[in-house]
């Protein structure tokens, strides 16, 4: 088992989330995070490119793993890992550029 398996199965063990919830809240805290951190607003597109670039690196070492311990690939299942990563904020970048939610743009006009 690689580092980064080891590290996923101890939050799920210990934090008591699923790894589909483990998946949301990596991404959540990716994003809102590195928006704090770089003092980058919600609208930006790079808190969001953080958080992808974070779930495409993870995903793609899921299937190094599987190639090196000669586990099944399951691309749907990495597929599904993005789209729950990915999806909260890619909803949020939306909100915060088409509605006042944030206060982006559109509390402006």
């Amino acid at each position: 088992m690689s580092p980064l398996q080891a590290i996923k199965f101890w939050l799920i063990q210990h934090l008591g989330l699923a790894k589909d919830a483990l998946h949301v809240h990596v991404g959540l805290l990716l994003f809102v995070g590195s928006a704090l951190l770089f003092r980058w607003p919600l609208r930006s597109w790079k808190p969001w490119a953080v958080a992808l670039a974070a779930t495409l690196l993870g995903e793609a070492w899921d299937l190094r793993d599987s190639l090196v311990y000669h586990t099944r690939i399951d691309l749907w299942g990495n597929l599904h890992d993005v789209w729950n990563t990915m999806l909260w904020p890619s909803l949020f970048v939306v909100l915060a550029r088409t509605t006042r939610l944030f206060g982006g743009q559109a509390a402006r006009r």
